[in-house]
């Protein structure tokens, strides 16, 4: 029998875990553990057999839930209930900042150091600057309290992760002995969609001339793509992580997790131990 895979995210003073139920255990003011189901977004499961949809739709799930999960513990922490309209602005201002900042501010930069004639060296610069603005602008933030508390939980969700994979009663004793870097975390995701962007502007760049205007629309267009393909990939990769190949592959991943995961306290870990045991429960 196959052995569910399960992970989650941090939130605001807890974590959400995904395995047979989708769950985001938070604790209130009063240190309360409480508990809520979250009904995924994608209704038919059979899409997630389709290779390259799947990605996107992970994707899209992800970002949905992730935002659910994310105003149920604000609400619970008393940082304020989200409705609908604030969840849409929030995403949209995020994706904003996301596409002025990873995507267009790169291109604009790598447009004044390299020669458009060269563009697989175009290509490698512009993701050389997104990298360092992606990883200088997580360590930045990583500095921060709240954020701080927040990479945490992340860390307490990982070590819960590995509790389950290893067959262990779901307690923290058992948690705290275990890394916080994990090699399916989504921190891996990200680091290689900024691998794959290089390569595929770089076949871009030779399969067709384009000028300015076209290579800012090119990035944006083409980040579903990026996704799709980074998402395949990842999966192939899951399948060998225990070899010498699989464990280079992951190692960027684990490295830059040491900004995105920190060691957790118990009162940390119980509250990870509690979401990935309610996930656990048959719907």
């Amino acid at each position: 029998m196959k052995k569910l895979n399960v992970g989650g995210q941090a939130v605001i003073e807890g974590v959400m875990m995904k395995g047979k139920r989708t769950v985001v255990a938070v604790r209130d003011a009063d240190g309360k553990i409480v508990t809520k189901e979250i009904k995924g977004a994608v209704k038919n499961p059979a899409l997630f057999s389709i290779v390259f949809l799947r990605g996107l739709l992970a994707l899209y799930e992800a970002l949905v839930i992730g935002t659910k999960a994310l105003g149920f513990s604000a609400e619970v922490t008393g940082e304020g209930e989200m409705t609908k309209k604030d969840i849409i602005i929030t995403f949209l201002i995020a994706f904003a900042f996301a596409i002025g900042m990873f995507a267009l501010g790169p291109l604009f930069l790598a447009q004044l150091m390299v020669s458009k004639s060269n563009p697989a060296m175009f290509a490698l610069i512009e993701g050389i600057i997104r990298a360092a603005f992606f990883i200088t602008y997580v360590w930045v933030i990583s500095l921060f309290k709240d954020i701080k508390r927040v990479f945490e939980y992340h860390g307490a969700e990982h070590k819960a992760v590995y509790t389950f994979e290893n067959n262990e009663d779901l307690t923290v004793e058992n948690a705290r002995k275990y890394t916080t870097l994990h090699p399916r975390c989504g921190t891996s995701f990200l680091i290689l969609t900024l691998f794959f962007a290089i390569v595929i502007f770089a076949l871009l760049g030779y399969w067709t001339e384009m000028n300015f205007l076209w290579k800012i629309v090119s990035r944006i267009v083409f980040i579903p793509i990026v996704a799709a393909l980074t998402y395949e990939f990842q999966r192939l990769t899951a399948k060998i992580i225990d070899t010498k190949l699989g464990k280079v592959l992951a190692s960027p991943g684990l490295l830059f997790q040491k900004i995105t995961t920190k060691e957790p306290s118990d009162d940390q870990l119980e509250v990870a131990l509690v979401a990935l045991k309610e996930s656990l429960k048959e719907e």
